[in-house]
């Protein structure tokens, strides 16, 4: 068997690699802290189902267009391509861009924040200010404070990059391990809440008006559960049998999402109250409390470690895909496009990514930058959702092994939620909105000079 050359990527993820990429970055914290802000937002627990099963319709119907498109095209840097294919190089940019800067790398500073706030389960102490500048550059324009979690979460990224570092062999390897860990953990939570606990009274429905906003709010909080799905196309020119691989990953990991995540809240509702859903930090936590006092809350901590570890691992090894991709056809900076001649790793990009992330850790509060997550990824993602219909009629010639099941009605379903989504998250939260689009337009200058250097 011929080697491939030392400058390139090689295909050493399975499908099992794949769907755990997928899996294993969606199932992140979310699932440990959204009930809270979902049941706070829309009062019932009904309505908090119909959330969740609207938000995993919406995601799904993401998956089964981006199947169309990762087949087709199983490349590295899995939007960047179908934006640059559909509407030209520009908007392949701005993928890049945004994901280098506001979505992929916040959604990396996420996850940390979020690991550090059950690693303070074990250490309370990594919760203190050790520093803070009285100035209103934090979260809601207060001071920005430095917790030592914070360092921890940093520590984390760096470990995790440099283990990406070493190949995506080993990175999907440990991705594999690491999301069958979880996924074992979480089944016996869920277990725990729907057979050992006895079920709480019946509640009366709650008196608080159901409103659009609050709807709206707290699908974008389902949505943040469920971000990650897209994350698998990233890294599909690595990705072994591609044709078959990307369409059952990302089809087959979303369904199983799905499924865990409602069972997960029918045994949250099932022990706990919605009040001490809403008024609690950790809803996991509180209901394995209930039913092992503090070895169970511990036992959900360390579930929420290792899911949230294996949500950044994933996160990163895909993510740093997306800037070499760009920096390979000369639309970023050139040191991106750089591979690792051992590892066959895009190292500089795992680097410098890993580096910015740390940067966004110190930013503020866990719900402030999901929701800067949210608004600037879900225009690239309606956007790439109509890139299937675009192509269809550019590009009828190109090979589609995998064709959109519900074409063209899946694809406008999922453009339809995210101009709604969009437009409501622009008005609950116009900083973090304005900040994301102010970031993606301030990588124009830099787009018409590498494009004057290429022509």
């Amino acid at each position: 068997m011929e080697k491939p050359p030392p400058s390139e990527l090689r295909r050493d993820l399975g499908l099992w690699a794949a769907a755990s990429i997928v899996v294993g970055t969606v199932i992140g914290s979310g699932i440990f802290l959204v009930p809270r802000t979902m049941i706070q937002r829309v009062g019932s627990v009904e309505m908090v189902f119909v959330v969740w099963i609207a938000g995993g319709l919406l995601s799904l119907a993401g998956a089964l267009s981006y199947a169309e498109l990762a087949a087709a095209m199983p490349e590295a840097g899995g939007e960047y391509v179908y934006l640059r294919e559909a509407y030209g190089p520009l908007w392949g940019f701005l993928y890049s861009w945004t994901q280098m800067w506001v979505a992929k790398s916040g959604s990396i500073a996420a996850f940390a924040t979020g690991f550090f706030l059950y690693f303070a389960d074990f250490f309370p102490q990594l919760d203190r200010v050790f520093y803070s500048i009285p100035w209103p550059l934090g979260p809601n324009g207060g001071p920005l404070e430095f917790r030592y979690g914070q360092l921890a979460g940093m520590v984390l990224i760096l470990a995790v990059a440099w283990l990406n570092y070493f190949g995506a062999k080993l990175g999907g390897g440990v991705q594999t391990a690491v999301t069958a860990l979880k996924i074992a953990l979480i089944a016996v939570i869920i277990f725990a809440g729907l057979v050992f606990a006895p079920a709480h009274a019946p509640t009366p429905p709650s008196a608080a008006p159901l409103t659009l906003a609050g709807f709206v709010a707290a699908l974008v909080a389902a949505l943040w559960a469920y971000d990650g799905w897209n994350n698998v196309s990233m890294a599909a020119s690595e990705v072994r049998q591609p044709q078959r691989n990307l369409p059952l990953a990302l089809i087959g990991g979303t369904s199983l999402v799905i499924a865990i995540y409602l069972l997960a809240n029918a045994a949250y509702f099932r022990v706990l109250l919605p009040g001490e859903v809403a008024n609690g930090t950790r809803v996991a936590a509180d209901m394995m409390g209930r039913i092992w006092s503090r070895g169970g809350a511990h036992a959900v901590s360390v579930a929420a470690l290792i899911s949230i570890f294996a949500a950044l691992n994933g996160s990163l090894l895909s993510g740093a895909r997306v800037p070499y991709a760009a920096a390979r056809e000369g639309y970023f900076f050139k040191p991106l496009a750089r591979v690792n001649p051992e590892h066959h790793t895009p190292g500089m990009s795992i680097l410098v990514l890993s580096l910015w992330s740390c940067l966004l850790v110190l930013s503020g509060k866990y719900d402030d930058l999901f929701n800067l997550v949210i608004f600037a990824s879900w225009i690239l993602y309606a956007m790439t959702a109509a890139a299937v219909i675009v192509l269809r009629r550019k590009r009828p010639e190109l090979y589609r092994p995998y064709r959109t099941v519900g074409y063209p009605v899946v694809p406008l379903l999922f453009i339809t939620g995210g101009a709604i989504l969009l437009g409501s998250t622009l008005v609950d939260r116009p900083r973090e909105s304005f900040l994301g689009i102010g970031i993606a337009a301030a990588g124009l200058p830099f787009y018409f000079y590498w494009k004057s250097r290429k022509n």
